[in-house]
């Protein structure tokens, strides 16, 4: 049972049709679906990949990277998958000299399976075998097997750098190997593509393309009986599994309500998730995606609107959420004020960030999720050269339009995004975080 979007609090928009009022539901139910499509035609188009290439960052990310909240600390490997012909096998090597770590989604980005020191590998190495749905033959002895529930799939592997030395990190991630299990007795070579300094462009476009978007997963994936209701009510526009899709009988219907959809999302995402500590502005992701392993059914019901904030906030969810990383958002200033383009900010990050790995501030442009088009700098943290820390250990970071004075090394641009959030990361997340013994003050105005 999937719970209707009819009785939306009052910052839903008003929309005066009922196909509106079906395209705008449309639109918050297929985000995660459509988001992963994005991604996927960013891969086939932007890159000229194929399935199972591992495209790659040698550096890390610039604003060129456009993908829902990515870092800019760890280098990320990318790989697109197709089981339709038959199980992939994703061969993950041991995660030594530097940590290896991410995960495995369906095409709705629900986790299938954690890899590296907090996934089935345990940071040993494994030869995953993904199957696709109602798979019928008998994995193999000696893989890991995850069944799918979707022919599409993606991986998103992090590899973090030592310092300012990039080269474990990337030497591990060219170990990767991802080849068809037909072909396991003599796999093809691997194709690697690095993206570093090249754009990217895997982020949702709210306009008459999202739908088309739709049509097109709901064409090549198994319909879920849970959402046997939504996929009858968007006959109405024309969407139909093996039916076709002409987006002009009702263009300007979808184009508006694709655009209301946005909106909502966006007004949302200020209150996804809680303060983590008392009367912060630093929220803690919203529970429902966690409690779920991110599937958002709970008590026989589909969450949609959970599903669809988080999913308009970010990509590639973990299994099982803050034993590798925690994340931490923030919309508001001390104040309670939108962060705002043209206002400078001040960040005190206190010492001793419970982080073993590293830590960082990112910032981000509200509309889209992703990085500040254009932005000179993305993040600054615990990885950044040159970063300038107080006596005490402590560390004071600047957001705006311009840096200050001789604080180049701990600023982030805020650049032409109208209205931005931040995300606070910690990697390899201790136990101060956990028990809030340690506190991180809010985004001040200077």
């Amino acid at each position: 049972m999937v719970k209707s979007h009819e009785s939306r609090d009052e910052k839903a928009p008003a929309l005066a049709s009922s196909l509106q009022v079906i395209a705008f539901d449309a639109a918050v139910w297929g985000m995660p679906i459509v988001s992963m499509d994005a991604m996927r035609q960013a891969f086939l188009r932007d890159a000229q990949a194929q399935y199972n290439d591992v495209l790659y960052w040698s550096r890390p990310a610039d604003w060129r990277l456009q993908l829902t909240t990515p870092n800019a600390s760890a280098h990320y490997a990318y790989v697109n998958f197709n089981c339709e012909r038959g199980p992939i096998v994703v061969e993950v090597p041991a995660a030594r000299a530097a940590g290896l770590f991410g995960s495995i989604l369906d095409a709705w980005q629900v986790p299938q399976v954690d890899v590296g020191p907090h996934g089935a590998d345990q940071g040993k190495g494994a030869r995953y075998l993904l199957l696709p749905p109602d798979y019928g033959g008998q994995p193999r002895e000696g893989y890991v097997a995850v069944p799918l529930r979707t022919f599409n799939a993606y991986a998103l592997l992090r590899a973090i750098p030592e310092r300012a030395n990039p080269d474990p990190a990337v030497a591990l991630i060219r170990q990767l190997r991802i080849y068809p299990l037909i072909e396991a007795d003599h796999p093809p070579p691997q194709r690697f593509i690095d993206m570093s300094g090249k754009l990217f462009d895997g982020l949702v476009r709210f306009d008459v393309g999202f739908f088309e978007s739709l049509a097109r997963m709901i064409d090549e994936e198994p319909a879920y009986a849970r959402d046997a209701a939504m996929l009858r009510r968007i006959e109405a526009l024309g969407i139909k599994k093996g039916a076709g899709f002409s987006r002009h009988r009702i263009k300007d219907v979808l184009t508006g309500a694709a655009r209301d959809a946005q909106m909502w999302l966006i007004s949302a995402a200020e209150h996804n998730g809680e303060p983590y500590w008392p009367s912060s502005t630093w929220l803690a992701i919203n529970h429902v995606g966690a409690r779920t392993q991110f599937t958002f059914e709970q008590d026989g019901e589909l969450d949609v609107q959970a599903r669809g904030q988080l999913f308009f906030l970010g990509c590639a969810p973990p299994a099982k959420l803050g034993r590798a990383s925690s994340y931490l958002s923030s919309f508001t200033d001390a104040a309670g004020e939108l962060l705002l383009h043209q206002r400078n900010y001040r960040l005190h990050v206190p010492p001793a960030v419970p982080a073993t790995q590293f830590w960082a501030l990112t910032v981000y442009n509200i509309e889209t999720a992703g990085f500040v088009r254009g932005a000179a700098s993305i993040e600054r943290g615990s990885l950044t050269e040159s970063l300038q820390r107080n006596l005490d250990g402590s560390v004071d970071l600047y957001i705006g339009r311009r840096a200050p004075q001789g604080k180049e090394s701990n600023w982030i641009d805020s650049g032409s995004a109208k209205s931005w959030f931040a995300m606070f990361r910690f990697y390899g997340p201790e136990q101060a975080l956990f028990d809030k013994s340690w506190l991180l003050p809010d985004l001040e105005q200077v």
